[in-house]
C-alpha cells in the first residue's frame, strides 16, 4: 500500500509541477501530442552534475519526439556557482538554479529531479567529489530516483573519467552506473523498498561529445547508436533544438542565452552499461501497451490501446472537446481492477485526466489577495473557474486540505461563463514557513538535511496551502490541486503571479553579514524588522556570546500594519583579544520568539522566491590595518565586496562609466570586481585611463575574470594571459615570499591567515605574464604542480597593478578574517617597493602550512 500511495504522491505532484504559475492552456498541436503519447510506455533519465549540464535538445527529442516519460537528474542545485544576475551565493543560488531549472523543464517537457548533494565547488577528481558528499548517501539518493522514475534507459552527459573535465561531472557519469546495478538489488538501500521496489534499467548510455561540444561520431570501437535531435515537429512548429535553446535560455544566472539551431542534428549514445543497443537507444524496450502482458490479461491492455489510438485518430482540432467522451470511457477503464493498481495504468490515467482537462478548455486557479500572510491568520481567497466548450461538466465541491473549509456547490459548468467563489480562511496553527524544504534545517558541506523520505529527489515541497476542486463529467468524478498563489497586474509585464508565502509573525533582517571589528571602538548594528500581520509588537534583543557588549539590552517595537517595517538600533563592543562569533536576533511577541530572517529573490525569469536564513550575523574581533581610505570600485557580477571593504573602514563609491570618466587620482587604490571584464562591455573602453591612474601613482587590483567572453583581453599594463588554473581543496598548502611588502604591509601575513577559508583557494589564475609581473604566492592542489598565476603584482609608472584569482569575493563575504587582512595589503600596496624587477613562475618560496586534502 506504501508503494502505491508515493507513487500516487508523485503523481499528484509531479517533479514539474506548477506550484506558482498559472494552469497551462494546451494548444490544439500539445493536445494531439499528448493524445499520441498515451499509447508509449517508456522512460528515460538523464543524469549529470549541474544545472546547464543537460542536453536538453536531447531532453526535447526524447520527451517531444519518442514521447516517453523524461527526466533529468542533477546530482547538485548549483549552489556553488557564480551569478550573473544578482548577488545571490551559495545556498540562495542554488534556490535561483533550482527555478531556472523548473522553467527548462516545462519548456523542454521533461521532469526535474535532484539529490541532496549540494555543489561545493569546482573539484578535479571522482574521489574528491565523492568523499565530500559522502558516497553512499548520494548513491542512496541516485538509486532511489531510479526506483521511483523506473526508467528503461539512464543516459549521461559525462564519461566517468577526466575526460569530463570536473570532479562532479564524472562523479555524476559513475554514480548513474553504479545505480544501474545498485537500484535492482534489494540488498542495497532495503529501507527504500517500503515505498519503491527494485528496478533494473536495460542500459546506460552515454550521450557522448567531443572537444567542445562538436558531436562528432565517437570511435568506431566503441559500440553506439545515433539519434537526431534536430527533426521538426509539425504540431508544436518547432524543431527539438529550437525548443532547446528556449530552454537552456532559462539558464540566465549562468548566463547561458542560446541561439536557435535548425536542421539535422545527430547525437551519438555510446554503450556504458547493460544490454548493448544495435541500432536504437530503446532497442529491446517494448514501449506499447504489450509490456503491461506480464502483468494485466492482454485483452486489457490491447483494449486501452484502441480506445487511444481512436482518440488521437478521431481528434478534431477545431473541437477538442469532442474526444472527451473517449477519454472518459478510458478512465473509467482503468479504474477497473486489476487495471487500477497497475502501475503503467495509474500513470496514464493521470495523463487522461489532464488531457480531459484540456479538451473541455478547462480552467480554474485559486488566489489570494496578498502574496503572505503568518500562521493563525485569515486569509481571503478566490477560486476562480471557466469551461470553454460544451463539454457537459460540473463542478462539484472545492475544498482546502488541513482547514475545515468546504463547499459543495455541484454545479453545472455553462460555456465560456465564468465562475468566483471567495473563501475566508483560517491558516492553521502548525503551518510551516514556505521556503525550500532543502534549507529547513541546517546543513554540512556535502549533504543537505531533508528528514522527510518522500522529499528526496523532489525540485520542491508541495505546497501546504492548496485547494482541492471536484469535477463531474458524465458521472465520473475527478480531483484536482491548485495551489493558492497571488496574481497583480503590472502595467508593463501583465499578469505576474507568485507563490503565497507563510512567514514568522515578525522577520528581522541583520544590516550586514559580518562585522568586523579591528579596535575597542563600538559599531553599530541595525536590524530591519517586518511583520506579515497587523498589529505586531514586541521587543527585539541580540544574543552574543560572553565577552561582547550590547547596548541597549532590547528595544521595544509597534507594527501596525502587515508588511510594516522598523529598523531598531543596537551598539555591539567587542572583546579585546581576537574571536569569531554569531549574533542572533531574537524577536518577542504575545505569539512567541522569532528569530528568522527574509531574504526574497525576485526575477522575471522565474517565480518570486523566498527564504528564511537564521537571524544572525558574524561577529570578528580581528587585528587588521589599512592605508588610505577612498576605495573606487568597479562592480562585477555577484559582487558583495563592496559592503566588506566598508567593514573595515574604507569608503567605497562605485564607479559607473559617467564616475570613471572622470578624474580617477582621489582614490587610493581602484578595485575590479570578479567578472566585470566579462560583463562590463564598456570596461574596453577606459584601460587607457585606468592605465593612466596607475601611472600616475595609482593601485588597481583586479579580481579574477573568466578567460572566455572578455571584452579585452588587455587588463594590465602588460601582458598576462588568464586560464581555467585554480586550486580547489581550500586548506592546501601555499608558498609564499614572506618578505615581499605585499605580505607585510601594512599586515604581518603567517599561516593563520590562510586558514578557515571556503569552497576553494582561488580560480581562473593566470597561466602565462610578461616578466615585469611578480608571483607572490603559489599553491598546489593534491598531487598537483603549484600554481603561481594566483596573485601577480607589477610596477607601472609610479603606481601598481594586481591581478588576483584568490577568492575575496567568498572569503570577505564569509567573514574570513586573514582574507580581510591580505585583501587589506593589495590595497594597501601603491609604494610596497620591493627591488625586484619580477619572477617567473614557480619562483614564491616559504611554505604556508595546509592540509593536503579535504
Amino acid at each position: 500500500m506504501k508503494k502505491f500511495l508515493l507513487l500516487l504522491f508523485l503523481l499528484i505532484f509531479p517533479a514539474a509541477a506548477l506550484f506558482s504559475q498559472p494552469l497551462p492552456s494546451l494548444s490544439a498541436g500539445e493536445i494531439q501530442l499528448a493524445l499520441k503519447k498515451l499509447n508509449v510506455l517508456g522512460t528515460a533519465l538523464f543524469v549529470a552534475a549541474h544545472p546547464d549540464d543537460e542536453n536538453t535538445a536531447m531532453l526535447a527529442y526524447l520527451a517531444k519526439d519518442r514521447l516517453v516519460r523524461t527526466g533529468y537528474l542533477s546530482i547538485t542545485r548549483g549552489d556553488g556557482g557564480q551569478n550573473l544576475i544578482g548577488s545571490e551565493q551559495a545556498d540562495l543560488l542554488g534556490v535561483i538554479r533550482t527555478q531556472e531549472l523548473l522553467q527548462a523543464r516545462r519548456t523542454d517537457g521533461a521532469e526535474q529531479f535532484f539529490t541532496r548533494a549540494n555543489d561545493f565547488g569546482f573539484s578535479k577528481s571522482t574521489d574528491e567529489a565523492l568523499k565530500v558528499w559522502g558516497h553512499e548517501q548520494v548513491l542512496a539518493d541516485v538509486v532511489w530516483v531510479v526506483r521511483q522514475f523506473q526508467p528503461d534507459v539512464l543516459l549521461t552527459r559525462f564519461p566517468p573519467d577526466a575526460r569530463a573535465g570536473h570532479g562532479h561531472h564524472s562523479a555524476s557519469a559513475a554514480l548513474a552506473e553504479e545505480a544501474f546495478r545498485a537500484a535492482a538489488d534489494p540488498k542495497r538501500f532495503p529501507e527504500q523498498l517500503a515505498y519503491v521496489k527494485p528496478w533494473q534499467a536495460k542500459r546506460v548510455v552515454w550521450n557522448a561529445y567531443t572537444p567542445n561540444f562538436t558531436n562528432n561520431r565517437p570511435d568506431s570501437t566503441k559500440s553506439h547508436v545515433s539519434a537526431n535531435v534536430g527533426g521538426y515537429n509539425a504540431l508544436l512548429g518547432k524543431s527539438y533544438t529550437e525548443i532547446a535553446a528556449e530552454s537552456r535560455s532559462m539558464h540566465k544566472s549562468q548566463g547561458f542565452g542560446s541561439g536557435k539551431n535548425r536542421g539535422t542534428r545527430l547525437d551519438y549514445l555510446q554503450h556504458t552499461a547493460g544490454d548493448t543497443a544495435r541500432t536504437d537507444l530503446f532497442d529491446g524496450v517494448n514501449l506499447t501497451w504489450n509490456r503491461t502482458r506480464s502483468s494485466l490479461p492482454a485483452k486489457d491492455g490491447d483494449g486501452l490501446a484502441k480506445l487511444f489510438e481512436q482518440a488521437y485518430r478521431d481528434f478534431r482540432p477545431e473541437n477538442p472537446a469532442a474526444t472527451v467522451p473517449l477519454l472518459l470511457k478510458a478512465y473509467r477503464t482503468m479504474q477497473t481492477a486489476p487495471l487500477a493498481e497497475n502501475e503503467w495504468v495509474v500513470r496514464k490515467r493521470k495523463e487522461v485526466a489532464d488531457l480531459i482537462v484540456a479538451c473541455a478548455g478547462l480552467w480554474y486557479e485559486v488566489n489570494a489577495t496578498g502574496y503572505a500572510s503568518s500562521p493563525g491568520a485569515s486569509v481571503t481567497v478566490s477560486v476562480g473557474v471557466v469551461k470553454r466548450s460544451d463539454c457537459a461538466l460540473k463542478l462539484e465541491k472545492i475544498s482546502f486540505p488541513g482547514m475545515k473549509k468546504d463547499t459543495v456547490p455541484n454545479l453545472p459548468l455553462e460555456n465560456n461563463q465564468a465562475r468566483n467563489f471567495s473563501f475566508v480562511l483560517r491558516l492553521p496553527p502548525a503551518f510551516p514557513n514556505t521556503q525550500p524544504y532543502w534549507l529547513a534545517q541546517p546543513h554540512e558541506q556535502g549533504m543537505y538535511t531533508v528528514t522527510d523520505p518522500l522529499l528526496i529527489g523532489r525540485p520542491e515541497a508541495p505546497p501546504d496551502f492548496r485547494a482541492e476542486l471536484t469535477f463531474n463529467a458524465d458521472g465520473q468524478s475527478f480531483v484536482f490541486g491548485a495551489p493558492v498563489v497571488f496574481k497583480r497586474t503590472d502595467p508593463v509585464d501583465g499578469e505576474v503571479y507568485r507563490p503565497f508565502e507563510i512567514r514568522p509573525e515578525v522577520s528581522a533582517n541583520v544590516a550586514e553579514k559580518v562585522y568586523v571589528f579591528a579596535d575597542n571602538q563600538p559599531r553599530d548594528v541595525k536590524v530591519l524588522l517586518k511583520s506579515a500581520l497587523p498589529n505586531a509588537s514586541g521587543e527585539a534583543s541580540l544574543q552574543v556570546p560572553p565577552g561582547w557588549r550590547v547596548e541597549p539590552k532590547s528595544v521595544p517595537f509597534a507594527l501596525k500594519n502587515a508588511f510594516d517595517e522598523q529598523t531598531v538600533g543596537f551598539r555591539i563592543t567587542a572583546p579585546a583579544e581576537t574571536v569569531e562569533s554569531i549574533l542572533k536576533v531574537l524577536v518577542k511577541t504575545k505569539n512567541g520568539t522569532f528569530s528568522q530572517g527574509i531574504r526574497t529573490m525576485e526575477y522575471k525569469h522565474i517565480p518570486a522566491q523566498t527564504v528564511f536564513p537564521p537571524a544572525e550575523a558574524k561577529l570578528l574581533r580581528v587585528d587588521v590595518k589599512t592605508k588610505g581610505t577612498q576605495i573606487g570600485y568597479i562592480a562585477g557580477a555577484g559582487d558583495e565586496v563592496p559592503a566588506a571593504l566598508q567593514q573595515i573602514g574604507y569608503h567605497v563609491t562605485l564607479l559607473t562609466a559617467d564616475k570613471l570618466s572622470r578624474d580617477l587620482n582621489g582614490y587610493d587604490a581602484i578595485v575590479v570586481g570578479v567578472r566585470a571584464y566579462n560583463t562590463e562591455e564598456r570596461l574596453k573602453f577606459f584601460r587607457s585611463k585606468l592605465m593612466d591612474y596607475v601611472n600616475a601613482g595609482g593601485n588597481l587590483v583586479v579580481q579574477y575574470q573568466v578567460n572566455r567572453d572578455l571584452v579585452t583581453e588587455e587588463i594590465g599594463p602588460y601582458p598576462l594571459k588568464i586560464s581555467r588554473d585554480r586550486i580547489t581543496v581550500e586548506e592546501s598548502s601555499l608558498f609564499v615570499k614572506p618578505d615581499h611588502p605585499l605580505l607585510n604591509t601594512p599586515n604581518k601575513i603567517t599561516a593563520k591567515d590562510f586558514e578557515g577559508w571556503v569552497q576553494e583557494r582561488g580560480i581562473y589564475f593566470a597561466e602565462s605574464w610578461d616578466p615585469r609581473y611578480e608571483a607572490v604566492i603559489a599553491g598546489e592542489d593534491p598531487g598537483e604542480n603549484a600554481k603561481s598565476g594566483g596573485l601577480l603584482l607589477a610596477r607601472y609608472g609610479k603606481g601598481t597593478f594586481i591581478y588576483t584569482g584568490y577568492a575575496f569575493f567568498r572569503q570577505l563575504p564569509a567573514g574570513v578574517p586573514g582574507a580581510y587582512r591580505l585583501f587589506a595589503n593589495l590595497i594597501s600596496a601603491s609604494g610596497n617597493r620591493s627591488g625586484d624587477r619580477g619572477n617567473r613562475p614557480g619562483e614564491a618560496t616559504g611554505k604556508v602550512n595546509g592540509t593536503s586534502g579535504k
